[in-house]
């Protein structure tokens, strides 16, 4: 009885320890330094200064989790706002707001921007190493998402050699 009793145990094991591989796995993502995000916004102001406009940056994190936000002497308090929102969308769906804004005039996709801190205004671009998004930058208070876009872009180019 006992050796049956020990052969049951030893067969359990194994079909534990066969379904256990594939739910035990360790993830490895790669993810925005704070001084990298740093980086980021600061380039991001500065272009946007030097174009003449005042504006605030908002990086986070591959999870939409704020790492760092700058805004610029004479930039407007919603500009905070409206910074968050661009880096917290396109961290979430993997683009470029302006690509999120063009999905969502789709009937089956218009409901996503009732999600909470979903904004569809271009000036949101996520920050990729390779092809995995690490995080992302939110730039608000130029005349215009086109040119917020051009500021963030100019963050991310920043930092563009630090990218692998």
């Amino acid at each position: 009885m006992k050796a049956r009793h020990a052969f049951l145990a030893i067969l359990m094991s194994f079909s534990v320890a066969a379904a256990c591989p594939a739910a035990a796995q360790v993830l490895n993502e790669k993810q925005i330094s704070l001084a990298l995000a740093h980086d980021v916004a600061m380039a991001a102001v500065e272009q946007c200064r030097k174009d003449g406009y005042r504006v605030a940056a908002t990086v986070v994190d591959r999870a939409g989790r704020t790492k760092v936000i700058v805004r610029d002497d004479g930039a407007g308090p919603h500009t905070v706002e409206a910074s968050q929102r661009k880096a917290y969308t396109a961290a979430m769906f993997r683009v470029p707001t302006v690509v999120f804004a063009e999905r969502i005039k789709q009937p089956a996709a218009a409901a996503l921007t009732n999600l909470e801190n979903v904004i569809a205004l271009q000036g949101g671009v996520p920050i990729k190493a390779g092809d995995e998004v690490i995080g992302a930058i939110g730039v608000g208070g130029a005349p215009g998402g086109d040119k917020d876009d051009v500021c963030a872009q100019a963050g991310i180019q920043k930092i563009a050699n630090q990218l692998h």
